[in-house]
């Protein structure tokens, strides 16, 4: 098939992927109702009990992250700009080594189900909660839209249905998972989700290699023989030095910063098991990227540049015309029902994670003081959830035919700026305080959207000006450190020596965890937030 009969037939409703997109639902469903049995209470909803392995959690973690945008969006990227769309694969691989050794050991010693549980263990709960949870929402807003749009467009490619039905389905499949099976159900989707994408692509790899006598070089040289030496050489996709190292710290250190990733550390029994899971995640998302460097590489040998525009203009279509052009339309449907499973897994973490925001940090927390009863919290959380997946149905819908590539790195650079530096200022620094924590994540939250909507990105691309008033697209290299100087100031500025007298205890529980280990089951209802012993470790 040539590249413009497979451009073409990508508009056609695919039957082989109508059928597999109904058998992975049908699974998951099964997999909801299995966890529904099992989610009883806020400690199940939120963290699956802690009873994930870390084999399993590492599984989860990698389907996390392997996102809409590593699979079709990366391979989109290597397949138009070469070489330089390893930016991006790189920028988050290299994350996880920040998240292993910085973040995931303190992380499961000190909270309990979200990042603003470890900022402040030590400080004033009401500010610092509220400043996280505003944080905390406004990645996941952005990252919903991102995916939402996503999975609406490729819907309607793929199986004749309207934009909006699309979205409406994801958005409905979405709301079952988390409303019914809570974590348990997310991680045992987000499992089954990266076994299939991981074969999936790697089956896709093997059959582009054998295009070229499984020899990577061959299909490298032919690259180069099509498009110049310079698809094997930086500098096209982000060809200014600042560029590069502001998307590639937004990039790194946002994925320390990701709620719906944090989130997945307190699912495991211990500190050992969270470092593990880390191990593990990292070893199959590099995996990964190394495959879709083959894909998108093959793609424009084998498809053309030109054809992969014709589709989709950023690209996001190349992984599934190249699945139609080496293994005709069954290939190409399990391709895509994979992609799709991808976008509903990832938004239901992230749906779960905004309703941990909403109900634990701000109902629990700042509304009841810690006092609310088991029932009531799993209630709020449950109600939560329904609200988010159908602010991200009307969102994904608002957004209808909007390049939608700025607001994912909106999203890290939001966790760049916002939660990453608080996070760790709290866990490092004796001197930390409330308002320094406050005035660090809004300061951060605020400067990223902020330059965002002035960037080159918005300004010129989106609103068709001139000339943008801030430079950059990513503004990672201003905001990050930005957020750390603010927060530093505003700490020194206003000591606080309560917090302070309790830095010994939190390095202390960092390390070696709370006093008593205790299996994984809930805390008793009612129970103090964010005091020593209301951990289960």
């Amino acid at each position: 098939m040539n590249p413009q009969q497979t451009a073409t037939s990508l508009g056609e409703t695919n039957a082989t992927a109508i059928l597999f997109f109904l058998a992975f639902v049908g699974l998951t469903l099964a997999i909801t109702w299995w966890a529904a049995r099992k989610t009883k209470t806020t400690s199940e909803f939120y963290t699956a009990g802690g009873g994930v392995s870390a084999v399993q959690n590492g599984f989860a973690l990698a389907g996390d992250f392997m996102s809409a945008a590593s699979f079709l969006g990366i391979a989109g990227l290597v397949a138009l700009s070469g070489f330089d769309g390893l930016i991006y694969s790189v920028g988050w691989l290299v994350g996880w080594p920040v998240v292993t050794f910085l973040i995931a050991e303190p992380l499961r010693n000190l909270g309990k189900y979200t990042f603003a549980d470890v900022v402040a263990y030590r400080l004033q709960q009401t500010p610092v909660r509220i400043s996280a949870a505003v944080g905390t929402l406004a990645v996941v807003s952005f990252y919903l839209i991102a995916q939402m749009v996503g999975a609406g467009n490729l819907i309607h490619m793929m199986f004749g249905l309207s934009y909006e039905m699309a979205v409406c389905i994801v958005g409905v499949v979405m709301i079952l998972y988390v409303l019914f099976g809570g974590m348990i159900a997310t991680t045992w989707v987000q499992i089954v989700k990266a076994v299939l994408l991981l074969a999936g692509a790697t089956v896709l790899a093997l059959m582009v290699l054998a295009r070229f006598g499984f020899n990577p070089l061959a299909l490298f040289q032919a690259a180069a023989d099509q498009y110049g030496p310079e698809v094997l050489a930086p500098g096209k996709l982000v060809s200014s030095p600042l560029e590069a190292v502001s998307l590639g710290l937004a990039l790194m250190f946002g994925t320390a910063g990701l709620p719906h990733i944090l989130m997945r550390f307190y699912t495991v029994p211990d500190a050992k098991a969270a470092r593990s899971s880390v191990f593990y995640a990292t070893g199959l998302i590099g995996y990964f990227y190394l495959v879709t460097f083959i894909l998108g590489f093959g793609a424009s040998v084998l498809l053309g540049r030109d054809a992969i525009k014709l589709v989709d203009k950023g690209g996001n279509m190349a992984a599934p015309m190249l699945a139609e052009a080496v293994g005709g339309k069954p290939f190409l449907g399990f391709i895509s029902a994979v992609a799709f499973a991808t976008i509903l897994a990832v938004v239901a973490g992230l749906t779960l994670s905004g309703a941990a925001a909403l109900s634990h940090d701000l109902w629990t927390s700042v509304v009841r003081k810690g006092k609310a009863p088991e029932q009531e919290q799993l209630r709020v959380a449950k109600l939560a959830s329904l609200a988010l997946g159908v602010v991200a149905i009307l969102l994904g819908i608002l957004f209808k035919g909007q390049n939608v590539a700025f607001m994912v790195g909106l999203a890290f650079a939001i966790a760049a700026s916002a939660n990453f530096p608080a996070l760790l200022l709290s866990m490092s620094w004796k001197g930390f305080t409330t308002r320094g924590a406050v005035a660090s994540m809004l300061t951060g939250t605020a400067s990223a959207v902020l330059f965002i909507f002035l960037s080159p990105t918005v300004q010129v691309e989106l609103l068709g000006n001139k000339e943008a008033l801030f430079p950059l697209k990513n503004p990672g290299l201003v905001t990050m450190p930005l957020s750390f100087f603010v927060g530093w100031l505003v700490s020194l500025l206003s000591p606080e020596p309560e917090a302070s007298g309790r830095f010994h205890e939190v390095r202390h529980r960092m390390h070696v965890g709370a006093e008593t280990e205790a299996p994984a089951h809930p805390p008793a209802p009612g129970a103090p937030v964010a005091t020593p012993g209301t951990q289960t470790t």
